[in-house]
């Protein structure tokens, strides 16, 4: 039977079992679109193609399977390049299938031209140009095993519109690979890392989200209970640990508490699982942990000694590592090392504002998490309120706080969210957003009415760029400059414009009762939260500085 290149992508789509596809269709794609009518995989029409991909990052992040979203050639794909490099640095899987000029306009500056392939190679995981219908048997089942085997990305694929409409006969399908290569993992390496372990005093698990990408988080707590190992968490990893365990530190780091970058300091072995030394973890790296010993744990050889050189390392998939790992590791309550860490949170507490200030974002934050069930999905924006939740929400379980950790990109909470709620039709989806965060996707606002999700969207609203802000107040002068919104607009008016309810909490007298009435029903909701401009996040750690060396203050300003 003939199939055009545009219906066997689609076919091959549904033979994955991809059953919702975001984007938007343009002069380049609409041969996929036209095959796409008369499949039963549901098209989630995004406002922006920005806003698609992130759309796609929101059901890939929640679920852990590959998500696809599709975009024109020109802006189509330039508008995509974001969402395609945040999959890049936080290893998420994507495939973006792209329209693009026939094939014989591919160099002349045809209408619309851009070299995708060109364009995406320094921000994906492979990217492929398709020059004939057939190839595409091949490329796309490759595109999603190449997308989720080892440490998971985003592929491309640019189709000139020619070859979406070239007939080609199919007699046959390819067969959809389902297995994925491990690498083998050497027992004289497990029988070494264990007794590194064994050996330790101080151990200390850095963890991150290769913990969360190996769905292996019950391995993690394990490991923890049997040694009585205390845990960090990167801001990806958060979730993976509980965070109400006593061995639980919470996130270490820029923002992290004082009394966890401390103990950090203090450990003698360093556990680093499924991490990358990222700069806005370890601070200063040379001063990061200097009398630790360290044990790396990573599936990507490329991220060994890359930033922090490991006394012993071994590369492979850390949840099968933790697997073979764990009946090695001896039984030990190590209470002389939980006596200092008691200490060292004694000595240097989380400083908490205080309990009537109602509307700051530790106490407004620490009360959405008392009102929401622990498998509520959270999404976030990029800034203060980012590093509120991270230190404050109460996250129990992987996959349950997505955000933009490597890329920092602005605009990226509200459409992941609905993304999550379109994978998780039966989960409650909370978008925490800051008023300058909104503004860069505020457009898929028209998206969430149109389907009517269960997203709530709280915008930290402090009428400022406020980690901008902050930073121009502690280490620039306080030269305060384009950090400031004067045209700060009526979110409330503009999101019920869009068809959405909408309250704003500085208007309303028990602000809390309506919060917990918004969280109990169905359907979109937006809220405005008044945040003051002058509250900080902390603690910080300077830039150049060491993570113990960070600045402590009040949270009240």
């Amino acid at each position: 039977m003939k199939y055009t290149g545009a219906e066997i992508i689609i076919k091959l789509l549904e033979r994955q079992g991809i059953d919702i596809i975001t984007g938007i269709p343009g002069g380049s794609n609409l041969p996929l679109y036209n095959a796409l009518y008369k499949s039963k995989i549901r098209h989630i029409l995004a406002r922006h193609e920005q806003g698609a991909g992130f759309i796609s990052h929101g059901m890939a992040r929640s679920t852990g399977r590959a998500a696809v979203c599709f975009a024109t050639s020109g802006p189509g794909l330039t508008n995509l390049l974001t969402a395609i490099a945040d999959a890049k640095l936080d290893s998420i899987p994507i495939v973006a299938i792209v329209g693009q000029v026939s094939s014989g306009l591919i160099g002349t500056d045809a209408f619309q031209e851009v070299d995708t392939y060109g364009l995406t190679i320094p921000i994906t995981k492979h990217n492929v140009l398709i020059r004939t219908a057939r190839e595409l048997l091949d490329v796309i089942p490759e595109a999603f095993r190449i997308a989720g085997s080892g440490r998971p990305g985003p592929v491309v694929i640019d189709v000139p519109k020619d070859v979406q409409l070239e007939e080609v006969e199919i007699d046959s399908w390819p067969d959809q690979e389902k297995s994925y290569d491990t690498q083998a993992i050497k027992a004289s390496d497990i029988q070494k890392a264990a007794k590194m372990i064994n050996e330790s005093k101080r151990p200390l698990l850095y963890v991150g989200g290769g913990i969360i990408h190996a769905n292996a988080q019950h391995l993690l707590y394990q490991l923890a209970k049997k040694n009585t190992i205390p845990v960090t968490s990167t801001l990806m990893g958060l979730g993976c640990f509980p965070f109400d365990d006593r061995l639980y530190l919470g996130m270490l780091g820029m923002h992290g508490a004082r009394y966890t970058n401390m103990i950090v300091n203090e450990a003698d072995l360093i556990l680093a699982f499924g991490v990358r030394f990222d700069d806005r973890a370890t601070g200063n790296v040379a001063k990061f942990c200097p009398n630790a010993a360290i044990l790396h744990i990573d599936i990507d050889p490329s991220e060994i000694n890359k930033i922090k050189r490991a006394n012993f390392h071994i590369t492979a998939d850390v949840g099968l590592s933790l697997k073979e790992l764990i009946p090695f590791i001896n039984t030990d309550s190590r209470m002389d090392w939980i006596s200092c860490i008691e200490r060292i949170k004694e000595e240097y507490p989380f400083v908490m504002p205080k309990p009537d200030n109602t509307f700051h974002p530790v106490n407004f934050i620490r009360s959405i998490g008392s009102l929401t069930s622990p498998d509520t999905i959270i999404t976030t924006d990029v800034g203060q309120h980012q590093m509120w939740v991270a230190q404050v929400y109460p996250f129990r379980y992987p996959r349950t706080l997505l955000t933009s950790g490597g890329l920092g990109t602005m605009g990226f909470g509200l459409p992941a969210a609905i993304g999550a709620a379109l994978a998780n039709p039966d989960r409650r989806v909370v978008c925490f957003s800051g008023d300058g965060s909104l503004l860069m996707n505020i457009q898929e606002l028209a998206t969430l009415a149109e389907l009517k999700l269960n997203v709530t969207v709280f915008v930290m609203n402090n009428k400022h760029l406020g980690l901008v802000r902050q930073q121009q107040k502690l280490f620039y002068g306080k030269n305060y400059i384009a950090s400031a919104f004067t045209a700060n607009p009526d979110f409330v008016a503009i999101t019920r414009g869009f068809g959405i309810r909408s309250y704003d909490l500085e208007a309303v007298e028990e602000p809390m009762d309506i919060v917990a009435k918004v969280l109990s029903e169905p359907g979109p909701c937006l809220i405005n939260v008044p945040v003051s401009p002058d509250e900080n996040v902390m603690p910080m750690v300077p830039p150049g500085a060491a993570n113990h060396e960070a600045i402590d203050g009040s949270l009240d300003g």
